[in-house]
């Protein structure tokens, strides 16, 4: 299963997630990080993000980083939203961010933003046959997007978020009444016409994203902050809405941190951001809002799952899949089979992720000895595996390096017969994580091999499902395949001495 990470770079807080996505089942997340830095408090009052704000965020994406190598992920997008954006000095901060993340960093749109809102909202409680109104009150700005049976069709950016009004407002704590008018008119100036703009949609639920609505339906609903996830899908209604803001601009910093869901830096800021919500809902005529966790990160983590991206990292690019193939053809392999059984076990790969846990371009390697497997036979039917290590750790193997020769040769010679042992010297010379990967792949190569034993394809693709101390393994064929089950059960007496997993191998008729 591809693993995804995605990094969002708010004006109040930087988040990382890392997900495990398999189509048909809920997305499983690995990890979760969040630090509150304030990145647009300095921009949004002297259009620059500080030489601390910035110190505070690179020591964040060291940490992020780390996560994100240690997973081996797919694909990784990190994106910054509305207070890079505003900064003059944005192309120094991208430029310091690439470098602590180990990747491009972008600025997106506000467009862009609610687009990976919409998305993360629909991929974790989709609503494909209503009528949505989405708010996200973000730092430095709120989006409003509108979702018409699953599609988005109208998105606006304004620029209302929490950490922004509260420096341009709030200066008095607790806030002065003069400073709520000017809030108040601020926000209403900046909403005028979106009913308008909007279009005449009645809309069936109005979801909000973002931790100021996870703040607000928390205190409504006397949720602790501790268990805010219990938060999700939760509604409050307006006129509830319009009681609490009443209570947190009565209040004091120290006051609003007394309410329960609402953390001790959210509530140095919860006040904008609920009078965002506040007069979006009343200016829609929306009588409650319900709270979705989802966000930009889930947006992206869905995105680059729709889009396969990374898909490509663990299987032989356009070069080295013509060379292993001419070479596979100079020794007269059955190239049909090799094929079939190279697809196999890079689906394999894939799916057993969580099992083997092997970065992508070990796939590249698995992919090379599923094509190269079965050159042997040009010298000998008898042992010839131990031909085909002899040719390919000795052939001219252009587009791959020394050492990825060989693992591929020995993962042709352990292809059958024995596994790697103490006689082995070629196997022990090796360093103990190229051992490791081998040990660990010959099981899905032997296991690919056998699923294609009658040469004719008959396997169409497999589905695999982890259970605990079991993997069951549904071959789709229009065929009969006896003969493939026979081999998989045989080759899976390694699979388990391997993974300590029993193998279940079982047959799914076509369609």
């Amino acid at each position: 299963m591809p693993r995804y990470a995605a990094v969002d770079i708010g004006s109040n807080s930087v988040r990382l997630a890392v997900a495990e996505v398999d189509a048909g089942r809920p997305v499983r997340t690995l990890a979760a990080d969040r630090e509150v830095t304030r990145l647009g408090e300095s921009v949004f009052t002297g259009g620059e993000i500080s030489r601390e704000a910035s110190d505070a965020v690179m020591r964040t994406f060291a940490r992020f980083r780390e996560v994100i190598e240690s997973l081996h992920v797919d694909g990784a997008r990190a994106v910054a939203t509305s207070a890079v954006r505003d900064a003059r000095n944005q192309e120094e901060f991208l430029a310091q961010a690439a470098n602590a993340l180990g990747m491009p960093v972008e600025i997106i749109s506000g467009v862009e933003e609610a687009r990976l809102i919409h998305t993360g909202v629909q991929s974790t409680w989709p609503h494909p046959e209503q009528n949505l109104l989405m708010i996200d009150i973000g730092g430095g700005s709120a989006e409003v997007i509108c979702s018409e049976k699953g599609r988005m069709t109208f998105a606006v950016s304004k620029p209302l978020g929490a950490v922004r009004l509260k420096e341009l407002f709030l200066e008095h704590d607790p806030p002065r009444p003069q400073d709520l008018d000017r809030l108040h008119s601020f926000i209403d100036q900046k909403i005028a016409g979106l009913v308008k703009r909007a279009g005449d949609v009645s809309f069936d639920r109005v979801v909000a994203t973002s931790a100021t609505a996870a703040a607000v339906i928390c205190a409504v609903n006397e949720i602790g902050r501790r268990s805010r996830v219990d938060a999700d899908r939760k509604r409050a209604s307006t006129a509830a809405i319009g009681e609490l803001l009443e209570r947190l601009t009565e209040r004091n910093v120290a006051g609003r941190r007394k309410i329960p869901g609402i953390g001790p830096r959210r509530a140095e800021i919860v006040v904008a951001g609920t009078a965002v919500l506040y007069r979006l809902l009343r200016a829609f005529g929306a009588r409650g809002v319900y709270y979705s966790v989802a966000g930009v990160r889930d947006g992206i983590i869905a995105d680059l799952a729709a889009r396969r991206v990374g898909a490509d990292r663990s299987r032989l690019d356009k070069d080295q899949r013509r060379i292993v193939e001419t070479m596979a053809r100079k020794y007269g392999v059955d190239v049909q089979h090799a094929r079939k059984t190279a697809e196999l076990a890079g689906n394999l790969f894939d799916s057993l992720k969580p099992l083997h846990g092997l970065p992508p371009h070990c796939g590249k390697l698995l992919d090379a000895a599923a094509h190269l497997a079965d050159i042997g036979h040009y010298v000998s039917d008898m042992s010839h595996h131990r031909h085909s290590y002899y040719i390919v750790a000795n052939a001219d193997l252009p587009a791959f390096t020394a050492e990825e020769r060989e693992i591929v040769a020995q993962l042709c010679r352990f292809h059958r017969k024995s596994m790697p042992a103490p006689r082995h010297l070629f196997f022990q010379k090796l360093p103990p994580a190229n051992q490791r990967l081998i040990m660990r792949l010959v099981p899905l190569l032997r296991l690919a091999d056998a699923l294609d034993r009658s040469h004719d394809q008959r396997v169409e693709e497999v589905a695999v499902e982890l259970q605990e101390k079991l993997t069951v393994i549904s071959l789709q064929s229009g065929a009969g395949t006896n003969l493939e089950i026979w081999a998989g059960e045989r080759a899976g007496e390694v699979f388990r001495e391997v993974y300590g997993q029993d193998l279940v191998l079982r047959r799914r008729r076509s369609r």
